[in-house]
């Protein structure tokens, strides 16, 4: 029995039924939809339970309660299914976005990026975007019939963020986009825009909870202030964990409240009749109000400042953009010290083009590592008093 989708989807959403395809032809799936294939497809994926392991701001062994790319992951996929649920887009393929949109991520957040970028500088380069792309279509190998997942078209798309256009003229027809100057689905689009939700409200709680920011600071932002007034007045009494929350909570709802209405504006001035209506307009049609934009921008500029540069973090990123490079270097020198499915995997990389496909598939091997497991590499390699033949197997 093929399964129709339950949710009320407008004309210019996407739809299941009318999916530009996988790169494999495969037979439609029985009780579930293919964006619900999908979904699961990356669940049941290595990389995404390695997710839990890799963090977002903080490294992982840092504390239990810190937002790691699962619980990110997740909390992107449940603001992204409200909006799409509320707009008549397909939940199911937002979700779908969502949950993959971070399965590239290096250890050690956006510092082991940087760090593997500089690496891969005279190799083509490594950005997460792009390597998400790559876990999805080529590295995952669970199935018999093709490598990768064989997501449907809808889904690699809304998982390619941004692409340069060398990059894209590599990639087929899901970088197509990014040449003919056109627009990605509204699913796509919301579920970029949910990441930042996300992200920027999430980093303020765990900023908080590590000490390393204050209430007091942060009543200079208006996006938070405004909340926190509301808080106070309606609860006096309440502690600062729970001011915390009450007012993260607020925040993230007065986002999503506005990214809805503002986007929903923009599709009644379009008057879309098909996707392709989304697809040809110059700009994104899922937006956030000119006032948000301003309010957002001033909780960047804060973050930027006052977290992501504070001394601690920086230490932090310091060490592990340190791990990277040490690894990238030890590898490439002697591949022989890679273990032999990863040094399997660079050989046949290769064979194909030389030094820069050794040196990608290095990248892959380092980018799927999460934080604890680089930490367990580097000291397995550099560190004297692990010479036992027990302590080098991996």
């Amino acid at each position: 029995m093929e399964h129709t989708y339950s949710g009320s989807l407008t004309p210019y959403a996407c739809n299941d039924k009318k999916s530009l395809g996988r790169l494999f032809e495969e037979e439609t799936p029985i009780y579930r939809n293919n964006y619900q294939r999908d979904r699961d497809r990356i669940i049941h994926s290595a990389a995404f339970r390695r997710l839990e392991y890799k963090t977002q701001v903080f490294v992982n062994h840092e504390g239990d309660l810190f937002r790691t790319r699962l619980t990110h992951s997740l909390e992107v996929a449940q603001i992204a299914r409200s909006i799409a649920r509320e707009l008549g887009l397909h939940e199911d393929l937002a979700e779908a976005i969502a949950l993959a949109h971070d399965l590239g991520h290096t250890p050690f957040g956006h510092a082991g990026q940087t760090a593997l970028n500089q690496c891969m500088k005279d190799y083509g380069g490594f950005e997460h975007n792009l390597q998400s792309l790559r876990v999805v279509d080529k590295l995952e190998q669970k199935y018999a019939d093709f490598a990768g997942l064989n997501l449907t078209f809808e889904t690699r798309e809304g998982i390619l963020k941004h692409c340069s256009q060398a990059n894209a003229n590599e990639l087929g027809a899901v970088g197509q986009r990014f040449l003919d100057k056109t627009q990605a689905s509204l699913e796509a689009q919301l579920t970029d825009l949910s990441d930042e939700t996300a992200y920027n409200n999430h980093d303020v709680d765990d900023g908080l909870r590590y000490g390393l920011i204050s209430i007091d600071d942060l009543l200079k932002i208006e996006l938070f202030r405004q909340q926190h007034d509301i808080v106070i007045k309606r609860y006096p009494s309440i502690n600062d964990r729970q001011i915390i929350h009450e007012v993260i909570r607020r925040m993230i709802n007065v986002m999503v409240v506005d990214l809805i209405d503002t986007s929903r504006s923009n599709i009644q001035n379009i008057n879309p009749k098909s996707i392709e209506d989304i697809r040809n307009q110059n700009n994104p049609t899922m937006a956030f109000s000119d006032a948000m934009c301003e309010q957002k921008l001033e909780l960047k500029q804060f973050l930027r400042k006052n977290l992501y540069q504070h001394y601690r973090v920086h230490r932090m990123s310091m060490k592990a953009c340190a791990i990277i490079e040490a690894l990238f270097d030890a590898f490439m020198n002697d591949p022989r010290i890679l273990p032999t499915e990863a040094l399997e995997h660079c050989q046949k990389l290769k064979d194909s083009s030389s030094q820069e496909g050794m040196a990608r598939g290095v990248a892959d091997y380092i980018a799927g590592m999460t934080d604890r497991y680089a930490i367990v590499e580097y000291e397995r390699i550099f560190n004297p008093r692990q010479l036992s033949f027990v302590n080098l197997i991996p």
